[in-house]
């Protein structure tokens, strides 16, 4: 007897609870599906919080923010559910909350009844209860759970319409082909559990997946499903790459190279060469505005959203709450990108900012910015652009209310960049910006029309250098390691100009880099440097080093310097002090 059948056996007690339906079903194919999902968004860090609902950074989910994500164009919501907190009982029946059910329901109808298209899944429990590759993990026990989860899911979800769909599990663990074999048995078993549960989830669109979700080890080892089910169905995979652009790792704060567009567009292509006659959706992606370079992130989501588009791919944006909508303001944090988004999806052409991507590079520029050194005296600026074939139509200064500029005295315009004259510049800049405030209100912004595409914010930013504030004011100074174990360490600074640090560098005594000595043989703006978010943070008072790096510095037995980078990145904008062992 099959593990497949002998887990049907075990569930036949549920099958004659599988409710009659009559609500409207239209049959759609995972083609039509999956185009109409794009592009998307997800309610990230909500219902898949843990253990519940507003556990994380994020309240329960109301209704009005479907409408924000209408407003903005998203035409697809998948819905991330982590259900291991809501079983009320264990092995056989592993019953769900029933009260948890409904609401999952409910947010499913909130969705659907705002026009949106809708994936539904199990999300990080494939990181406890449902990880089949830790050691010693009871496969069939898994498998049990497994199937009476989607039973239910699919039982209380079995009369929604066709702009409902499902998938299996986010991110399944594995890393072998025989992992891989055991996720296409996982697909299987979900799909027995919803067919089991009847109403309309026989002809329900699902999204398929791989071990670990990702392109590669999708294309290693996914095999389609029994022919038996016949459900529509495509494949989801996610992509965050270049790992160290995405997540702000050794210091990359660049990106848009034509080695960079080469190596996205030979990532989607190589999975839809695997797939080729097969739905594909990328059903999480970003390139968030608390971890990249504005005119660096604004250059990957064109060029993502093109590249998704030429392979027949659809996307889904991951939101976290912290990234992108604002759900209590209603905003978006970062506006020109969710327009440049828009506009790539239909295929209209954008303008961009230039920015630096030489990695051989020793300073990196953006024209998202123009940038003033108020120590400096001020001199005219002027922005490189990719017009990209269009013409700029219109400059419009918001200070606070918006007034159109005058070109050829305001600005003026060559065949690949504008300048910003003195004259114009002079009023916007404060004379007496401070290097103690570390976070002053910005003067203006200008926001530039194209022929085509979406329009540009650029904004006048005042810079200084920023300053150590204790123990003692100064751009040097030695703080005692703490001793062990010791929490992480919260290093007051004081910086006037963009919010966050840009990078933070670590070097020992010895010249040697403190983590990750490969970066050696990297260019002049990643070496030695440091991962956001693991190993460092910040905060509106200051750098904050991670416990680990106390620790790297304690096995190390050397004194180290570190050097906190801010943008634009140049020498003098920056501060440093050490560490003394």
């Amino acid at each position: 007897m099959s593990a497949l059948l002998a887990t049907a056996l075990v569930h036949a007690t549920f099958t004659s609870a599988a409710p009659t339906c009559n609500s409207s079903f239209t049959p759609i194919t995972a083609s039509t599906f999956i185009k109409s999902m794009n592009p998307g968004w997800n309610l990230g860090n909500t219902l898949d919080a843990i253990e519940t609902e507003g556990s994380w950074n994020n309240p329960p989910v109301v209704a009005s923010t479907f409408d924000d994500v209408k407003a903005a164009g998203f035409a697809g919501i998948r819905l991330p559910v982590t259900w291991a907190y809501h079983f009320t009982s264990q092995s056989p029946d592993w019953t769900v909350d029933p009260v948890w059910l409904q609401r999952v329901s409910n947010v499913v109808d909130e969705v659907v009844q705002k026009g949106f298209y809708v994936i539904v899944n199990v999300h990080h429990d494939s990181s406890g209860w449902a990880d089949f590759t830790k050691s010693g993990a009871n496969v069939t026990q898994i498998e049990e759970r497994f199937y009476k989860l989607w039973y239910q899911i699919g039982t209380k979800l079995a009369c929604k319409g066709e702009s409902v769909a499902f998938e299996p599990i986010n991110e399944p663990p594995g890393t072998t082909a025989e992992h891989g074999a055991l996720q296409n048995k996982f697909n299987d078993i979900f799909l027995q559990a919803i067919n089991d549960a009847g109403g309309h989830n026989g002809q329900r669109v699902v999204t398929l997946v791989g071990s670990g979700e990702d392109s590669i080890k999708t294309s290693q080892w996914f095999e389609p499903p029994n022919p038996k089910f016949k459900n529509p169905w495509g494949i989801q995979y996610h992509y965050y790459s270049p790992y160290d652009f995405i997540f702000s790792a050794w210091g990359k704060t660049t990106w848009g190279s034509a080695a960079d567009v080469s190596a996205l567009d030979a990532d989607l292509a190589s999975i839809r060469a695997n797939f080729t006659d097969i739905p594909l959706i990328i059903g999480e992606w970003s390139a968030s505005p608390v971890a990249t370079e504005t005119a660096a992130r604004w250059r990957y989501f064109d060029a993502f959203i093109r590249t998704a588009a030429k392979y027949n791919t659809s996307t889904i944006l991951w939101d976290n709450g912290n990234d992108y909508l604002n759900r209590a303001t209603h905003e978006w944090r970062d506006a020109t990108a969710l327009s440049i988004l828009q506009h790539a999806v239909k295929g209209t052409v954008n303008s961009l900012p230039d920015s630096t991507t030489d990695g051989a590079a020793t300073t990196q520029r953006s024209s998202a910015y123009i940038y003033h050194n108020v120590s400096e005296s001020l001199t005219a600026k002027t922005l490189p652009f990719l017009f990209n074939g269009n013409t700029l139509v219109a400059a419009t200064l918001n200070n606070p209310s918006p007034a159109p500029l005058v070109k050829d005295r305001d600005y003026t315009v060559s065949a690949n960049a504008m300048t910003f004259p003195v004259s114009f510049l002079a009023p916007l800049f404060p004379s007496n910006s401070s290097t103690t405030d570390p976070s002053p209100s910005l003067p203006a912004t200008i926001t530039l029309t194209f022929s085509s595409g979406a329009p540009l914010t650029i904004t006048l930013l005042p810079y200084s250098e920023p300053v150590i504030l204790s123990p003692q004011p100064g751009n040097s100074t030695s703080i005692p390691l703490p001793g062990a174990p010791s929490p992480d360490l919260h290093i007051p600074l004081a910086w006037a100009g963009q919010e966050r640090p840009a990078a933070v560098k670590a070097v020992k005594s010895d010249g040697t880099f403190l983590v990750d000595d490969w970066t050696q043989y990297l260019g002049p703006l990643q070496q030695g440097r440091m991962t956001f978010s693991g190993q460092w943070d910040w905060d509106e008072s200051g750098l904050i080093l991670r416990a680990a790096v106390l620790d790297a510095v304690r096995a190390a037995a050397q004194s180290t310097k570190f050097t906190v980078e801010f943008y634009p990145r140049e020498p003098g904008n920056a501060v440093s002090f050490t560490v003394i062992v």
